[in-house]
């Protein structure tokens, strides 16, 4: 429990958990330029390299997808028993502490989505 009694203490941990949204959307990012370029792929190369290199390309890039949905719910999860040992004085009146959380719940749950269309249209 904290025993500071500054508001400075939430906002830290509202920065962090905004760090973990950057962070999760970079890698989502990343994962779906990985998954993409397998179609590159597939349009230039040689024969014998373009299925092996697709299907590489391909589950590489839904792994990023996926941790960074996870990383994503993990924040969450994390912010949250933060907010557990804080006391209510360093929270200012009408600060709303389901913002964060709700973005990154719905930044993990696009990227599910995101690797089911992948996945989906992969098959």
């Amino acid at each position: 429990m904290s025993d500071l009694n500054d508001p400075r203490v939430l906002f830290a941990a509202e920065r962090t958990l905004l760090a973990w949204n950057r962070t999760s959307l970079s890698l989502m990012a990343f994962g779906f330029v990985i998954e993409r370029f397998s179609l590159f792929i597939e349009i230039s190369g040689r024969v014998e390299m373009k299925l092996f290199q697709r299907h590489i390309a391909f589950f590489i890039g839904l792994t990023f997808i996926l941790l960074a949905s996870f990383i994503a719910c993990y924040s969450i999860l994390q912010h949250q028993r933060f907010l557990e040992t804080i006391r209510s004085v360093e929270i200012p009146k009408g600060y709303n502490l389901k913002a964060g959380m709700a973005v990154n719940g719905v930044l993990g749950f696009l990227g599910i989505a995101l690797s089911l269309y992948l996945f989906y249209g992969y098959m």
